[in-house]
């Protein structure tokens, strides 16, 4: 019998940075490697990753890396692990190993050389001693999205990842229940699946309503049509292209990454998209006739998150290089909000419709399905009917919604584990015996091409910033003579106070003269203390006055008039 534990780094009580540990006797599998992007909150941050701590501390015990599939929140994390073990081996269909590749030459700033990327398949299994790992297809909207399966001798733990069970979007569908009823058979210790969709009760849209509803806007328009997608959604692109291509209309992707990610699907076999169908856009240029307004164009606006957003606005506001909205365009938006973008999608529906009126919004509820929702979660727990059921990627209240679904179907609480991130969940003889401690967990704010955290002392000053602003005292100081040979000058940004700037601006220079008579009389100048005794005093009495805390950067600049005026004089003899 086995010594089982279950962590999760990231991907639960959250929307992304999916990582899930299990650990078997000494050895450590870990599940996916994601990001997340962040919200309004996250000033100037580009993503955000797990803390790897506790995966550096144990690198030598790490089996490998398998990979779901090929979404940025399951593999968005998978150079910043790489940097703390490069010699990983990594685990994922052939089409999550060509994006990931992609990720990794794209990144100068990892050596992946050392890396082991390996290609699996739904009949790939891999021994680790007395464990074993398999891979099952899962009905995603990408191509081989997998599910993950550990056996030990105390049965499977599998590992969902996302799906759903939508018939019309998995040509091996079949495939997917045949493997879920093995798993079954031979008996099922965990199962951890997916909550997003926990509260779902409805039903959505399926591939062949989504079908009808785009082939309805075909009909109704003889004009440019114009799509916003996101990146990620290579089949939905698919089923659009063909669409398009049966209106014998020509197709253009906007957005690098996606062309990028489409021309790579084609040429792997997942996307058939024939060339010819293609349009080549050329830059607007008005004096050469160039406006790319051929009325037999199908546009796709794609990217992450905010992106197609972004774009849809600059075309509205005639300032992109490509396409400009004309009244006669029909949008047709297929991008329903994420967490932290809602303001800006609804900016932009307001946009558009000053230029045209022809605007569909497909929602949710419209949309074929991504995520299991509740009766499809249902359908998963009672093919496998596993011991224990451990909610994953999801916020807390998708993973209690799924406990409740469980107890619907006759799981007591004791058989529902919800994780906190970093509990150590253990199993002991195929029995769940609780939490038996916890490892280090975070978030990494990664900031550009950094690979180090932000921080909360930079995230805290951002903050202040786009709240209250900074004020810039400058002043030129004679370290010889102790005096103050030029200004303070006094610079606000982001800062304004309206009921008497002049005189606010006043009193902080005369508080400038009175903080410096205290430290220019001393025989040395220190100026650390000196810039901390200016931002203290003028801190204090702004909030006092305004209620306001700006951030205060005192420019103090050393300048010895006499040694100027030596040098400049030097330099004029020696020319």
């Amino acid at each position: 019998m086995s010594k089982i534990n279950f962590i999760a780094l990231g991907g639960v009580q959250e929307d992304g940075k999916n990582l899930y540990v299990i650990e078997v006797n000494n050895m450590i599998f870990v599940m996916d490697c994601g990001m997340k992007y962040p919200n309004q909150d996250s000033y100037g941050v580009d993503i955000i990753v797990n803390d790897l701590t506790y995966l550096s501390e144990n690198k030598g015990r790490i089996q490998g890396l398998f990979l779901s599939h090929a979404h940025m929140d399951h593999i968005g994390g998978v150079i910043h692990l790489l940097k703390e073990k490069p010699d990983l081996r990594i685990y994922g269909s052939k089409y999550t190993m060509a994006v990931l590749g992609d990720i990794l030459k794209d990144d100068q700033n990892v050596d992946y050389s050392k890396a082991s990327l390996e290609v699996v398949t739904s009949k790939t299994a891999l021994k680790f001693q007395d464990v074993t790992i398999r891979f099952f297809e899962v009905s995603h909207n990408l191509p081989e999205s997998y599910g993950i399966a550990l056996k030990s001798d105390d049965g499977y733990i599998i590992y969902t990842s996302n799906y759903n069970f939508d018939q019309n979007s998995h040509m091996d569908y079949a495939h997917m229940f045949r493997s879920l009823a093995v798993f079954a058979k031979e008996g099922v210790l965990a199962l951890l699946t997916e909550s997003l969709g926990a509260n779902n009760e409805q039903s959505r849209g399926t591939i062949l309503e989504f079908k009808t509803r785009i082939k309805n806007v075909f009909n109704q328009s003889n004009d440019r049509l114009i799509f916003s997608l996101f990146s990620s959604d290579i089949l939905r692109i698919q089923q659009i292209c063909d669409i398009a291509i049966g209106y014998g209309r020509k197709i253009a992707i906007i957005g690098r990454k996606t062309q990028k990610m489409v021309a790579q699907a084609i040429d792997l076999g997942y996307l058939n998209i024939p060339e010819e169908n293609f349009a080549n856009l050329k830059f607007i240029d008005e004096k050469n006739g160039i406006t790319n307004e051929d009325k037999n164009l199908v546009i796709l606006v794609t990217g992450n998150r905010h992106e197609p957003f972004f774009m849809l606005q600059r075309m509205a506001k005639g300032v992109d290089r490509l396409i400009h909205l004309t009244k006669k365009d029909t949008v047709i938006v297929l991008t329903p909000p994420t967490l932290g973008t809602e303001k800006m999608a609804s900016k932009t529906l307001d946009i558009i419709y000053h230029i045209t009126s022809k605007v569909l919004e497909f929602n949710s509820t419209l949309l074929p399905q991504i995520n299991a929702n509740r009766e499809e979660i249902k359908e998963m727990i009672n093919i496998l009917e596993p011991k224990y059921i451990i909610p994953v990627i999801g916020e807390y209240r998708h993973q209690y919604a799924l406990r409740i679904v469980a107890e619907c179907i006759g799981y007591k609480d004791s058989e529902i584990l919800i994780p906190d991130q970093g509990d150590i969940l253990s199993f002991q003889d195929g029995k769940y015996i609780g939490v038996t401690g916890d490892v280090p967990v975070a978030e990494v704010l990664i900031d550009g091409k950094a690979f180090k955290d932000v921080g909360e002392v930079v995230m805290r000053d951002r903050e202040l910033l786009a709240e209250d602003g900074v004020i810039l005292i400058t002043a030129n100081i004679n370290p010889r003579t102790k005096t103050i040979l030029l200004g303070p000058e006094v610079v606000t940004k982001g800062f304004t106070y309206t009921k008497d700037s002049e005189s606010l601006i006043s009193k902080i220079k005369e508080l400038f003269y009175l903080v410096s008579e205290k430290y220019l009389c001393s025989r040395f100048i220190n100026w650390s203390e000196y810039k901390t005794g200016l931002k203290n005093e003028i801190s204090h009495y702004i909030y006092k006055e305004t209620k306001r805390s700006p951030i205060i950067i005192p420019v103090l600049i050393s300048t010895d008039l006499d040694m100027v005026n030596r040098t400049i004089e030097e330099e004029k003899n020696g020319n």
